[in-house]
């Protein structure tokens, strides 16, 4: 009983260095209530598909599980990279002076997005950093470097978004008084502080779920939810950290757009005639291991439709319930909203 409550104590304490951020549909508010559920199974491994925010990924570590994450967003990617994948590196104090300090003729932020979402001398800085970041040998040093630009844009941006430009939804905040540059440092440390060892052989992949030929004991789910109410397009809201992170590489940016954003990868979950039949496949190629799926009760399929698919390829199908609001709307009067307050379901078959 005493070494359980230690194992607990020290998964929680782990998890408190999470380095979170506002990215939509993050389960960070639910975490200990899914686990109590979770924690049940039995498993080894995990498996998650659409790794997003990769809160559920690094939770589930901090438990002792073999992690595998997976998302088609590479700023996902990185960030499982930095502190899922990645048990001992940490990016050095030379390494972040390279940063920081080697001069850098690059230009393509400053000219793409001048006026956009920061000043030019944070375009400046971002141009200098992530062209320096390109110095750097080591994959996960790299993902650490990456993230932490991210997460600093993102925490310096109002609403951690870029479907505007200009510095609406200004709300004050100290995170939109600090400089880009001190955001950054600051990242580098909180990532740096989350690496850790659970003794498995964890892992990071960035591909679609469809083309994912990976599983595990348990295979989680949680899949851009498709709602009448609003769209699930990532890119869209994440677009210039998503190149960012991507360096641009492979991405036609729409100039005729405001907000120079760039196509939106293909996904079946964004639109309701493909969602089902997207279901049936991903379900079908874990059916050999237990599924857990999150979905919001605001979404298609419904709460029924989806318990009816997966008792198609499991034996025992259960659904839970959680309370959740969801506080992230791109208007101010959908903070608070009724239409925001939905259930949470976890369904879980095996």
């Amino acid at each position: 009983m005493y070494s359980n409550q230690i194992e607990i104590e020290e998964s929680v304490d782990q998890f408190s260095l999470f380095p979170g951020t506002r990215y939509m549909g993050s389960k960070n508010k639910i975490i200990y209530k899914m686990w109590e559920t979770l924690r049940h199974l039995e498993f080894e491994s995990f498996l998650d598909v659409f790794a997003g925010s990769n809160v559920v990924s690094y939770f589930i570590k901090a438990k002792g599980k073999e992690v595998i994450t997976n998302d088609f967003m590479s700023i996902s990617y990185y960030f499982a990279k930095a502190i899922v994948e990645n048990s001992s590196t940490i990016l050095n104090d030379d390494e972040l002076n390279l940063l920081l300090e080697t001069p850098s003729e690059k230009s393509f932020i400053s000219e793409t997005f001048r006026d956009l979402y920061f000043t030019e001398e944070e375009n400046s800085f971002l141009d200098q950093v992530r062209a320096n970041i390109e110095l750097i040998d080591n994959e996960y040093k790299k993902a650490i470097a990456i993230s932490a630009l991210v997460r600093a844009c993102m925490k310096k941006r109002p609403r951690g978004i870029f479907t505007f430009i200009g510095q609406r939804y200004d709300d004050g905040r100290k995170d939109i008084r600090k400089t880009l540059r001190d955001h950054f440092i600051d990242n580098v440390q909180d990532f740096n502080n989350a690496v850790f060892d659970n003794g498995t052989v964890c892992q990071a992949n960035n591909t679609l779920s469809q083309d994912l030929n990976i599983t595990a004991d348990l295979v989680y789910l949680d899949p851009p939810y498709y709602s009448p109410k609003s769209d699930n397009d990532y890119v869209r809201r994440y677009h210039f950290v998503e190149g960012l992170a991507k360096n641009w590489e492979g991405l036609e940016i729409q100039n005729h757009t405001i907000t120079k954003k760039f196509k939106s990868y293909p996904s079946p979950f964004s639109k309701r005639e493909s969602a089902f039949d997207a279901f049936h496949s991903l379900i079908d190629r874990h059916k050999n291991s237990a599924i857990a799926i999150s979905y919001s009760s605001n979404s298609i399929p419904t709460k029924e439709e989806l318990t009816n698919i997966l008792k198609e390829y499991k034996s025992d199908v259960k659904v839970y319930e959680i309370d959740h609001t969801y506080s992230f709307g791109n208007q101010n009067h959908k903070t608070g909203n009724k239409s925001n307050r939905v259930k949470e379901y976890l369904f879980i078959g095996t």
